[in-house]
C-alpha cells in the first residue's frame, strides 16, 4: 500500500519540530523534477524562509585521496560534542543509468550518521555542472529551519563544483595532502582564490612533511590578493583520523564569522549569494523550457549533427535554435 504523501502543513510543523523523517521528505520533494512537486516545494520553502539563515555554512573542498569524508566526520563528532546541530549535504556521484545518488556517505559517515544531532544527506548531482545538485540551496534552508546550525556542503572536488558551493556558504575550507612540494605546482589558482582556510590534513602520517606543506601553501596565498580586505587565509595542519587540530581549526571557522560579521561582509556576502542564486534559477528554468519546447526538439534534430560534423558553426546553430523558441523577431532584437 502506497504511503500517503504529507501535507504542507504536516512538512512545515514536522521540519520546525526538528522532525528528521519529515526533513528527508521535504528534501525529495525539493530534489523531484515533477512540476506539482515543485509549486509545492517552492510553497513550503516561503513559509520557512523566515526561520533560515542563522546557520554557520561551511563548505569543504580536496583533492581526492585527501579524506574529506574521514575528516567531515571527525569534525562533525567534535561539532555535535560541543551542542551544535550539524547537517552534512554530499553531493555523490549519480548512477550512471538511474541517475540516483549512490549514498555512498552513509556507509562513508557510519558513526556520524547514527549520531542524533547530525544528519548526512547524499544528493544525486544528476548531471548538473559542477556536481553540484540542483537543490542543494533549497536543502540548505531546510536544514536550518530544521534547527541545523551547522550545515557542511562537501564537493565532488571536481570542475566547478568548488564555485558553485563557495557561492553558497560562508566559509570554504580546502583540504590539502601533506607533501606539497611539487603538487604545488599543479594546484589551480582558482581554489586558492576561493579558500578561506587552507588545513594540510593527514598530519598524523608525517608532521614535518605537513608542516612543510603548510610554508608552501601560505607563500603561495602570499602572492595573491585576498578576496576579503577583513580577512587572511590561514593556513592549518590537522588529522580527520585522529582529531588533533580540528578544535583549533574550528576556532578560526567561528573567529571568521565574528570579523565578517561586525565588518558588515557576511551580510553582503549572503546578499549577493542570493542574487546569484536566482540567476542561476532563470538558467536553469530557461534551459528546461527550451528543451521542452517542441519547435525546438525539431530544430536541434536538424542542427546538431551538421555542428558534430563541422558543417554548422555553433554559433549559427544557436542562433537557428533560439529562433526557434523565441521567434526571429525576438532574436533579432
Amino acid at each position: 500500500m502506497a504511503v500517503a504523501r504529507p501535507s504542507l502543513d504536516d512538512l512545515d510543523a514536522g521540519i520546525r519540530a526538528g522532525d528528521r523523517a519529515m526533513l528527508a521528505r521535504a528534501i525529495t520533494l525539493v530534489e523531484s523534477t515533477k512540476p506539482a512537486h515543485f509549486e509545492q516545494a517552492q510553497a513550503l520553502l516561503e513559509r520557512l524562509l523566515p526561520d533560515t539563515g542563522g546557520a554557520q555554512r561551511l563548505g569543504i573542498s580536496g583533492v581526492p585521496g585527501v579524506g574529506k569524508s574521514t575528516f567531515i566526520e571527525s569534525l562533525g563528532g567534535h561539532l555535535t560534542g560541543r551542542g551544535h546541530k550539524v547537517a552534512v549535504l554530499a553531493v555523490d556521484p549519480s548512477s550512471g543509468r538511474s541517475g540516483g545518488a549512490i549514498l555512498g556517505d552513509k556507509t562513508r559517515m557510519a558513526t556520524l550518521a547514527t549520531d542524533p544531532n547530525a544528519f548526512i544527506r547524499p544528493s544525486p548531482a544528476a548531471g548538473v555542472l559542477g556536481g553540484v545538485a540542483r537543490a542543494s540551496r533549497e536543502t540548505l534552508l531546510l536544514c536550518e529551519a530544521a534547527g541545523y546550525d551547522v550545515v557542511i556542503v562537501e564537493t565532488v572536488g571536481t570542475g566547478q563544483s568548488e564555485t558553485e558551493v563557495a557561492d553558497m556558504v560562508d566559509f570554504f575550507l580546502v583540504l590539502m595532502l601533506p607533501g606539497a612540494g611539487d603538487e604545488l605546482q599543479g594546484i589551480k589558482k582558482g581554489i586558492l582564490e576561493l579558500a578561506d582556510m587552507i588545513a594540510v590534513n593527514k598530519a598524523d602520517m608525517d608532521a614535518r612533511a605537513a608542516e612543510r606543506a603548510a610554508r608552501d601553501y601560505r607563500s603561495a596565498l602570499h602572492i595573491l590578493t585576498p578576496e576579503s580586505a577583513n580577512w587572511s587565509p590561514p593556513v592549518v595542519t590537522c588529522a580527520g583520523l585522529s582529531g588533533d587540530g580540528l578544535a583549533a581549526l574550528w576556532d578560526e571557522v567561528e573567529r571568521h564569522r565574528q570579523v565578517m560579521t561586525a565588518s558588515g561582509e557576511r551580510d553582503r556576502r549572503r546578499r549577493e549569494q542570493r542574487r546569484i542564486w536566482l540567476w542561476r534559477m532563470v538558467e536553469g528554468r530557461l534551459l528546461a523550457a527550451l528543451k521542452r519546447h517542441g519547435g525546438v526538439r525539431e530544430t536541434v534534430t536538424a542542427v546538431e549533427a551538421r555542428v558534430a560534423e563541422g558543417r554548422l558553426p555553433a554559433a549559427k546553430a544557436c542562433e537557428e535554435i533560439l529562433a526557434a523558441f523565441l521567434g526571429q523577431a525576438a532574436v533579432d532584437a
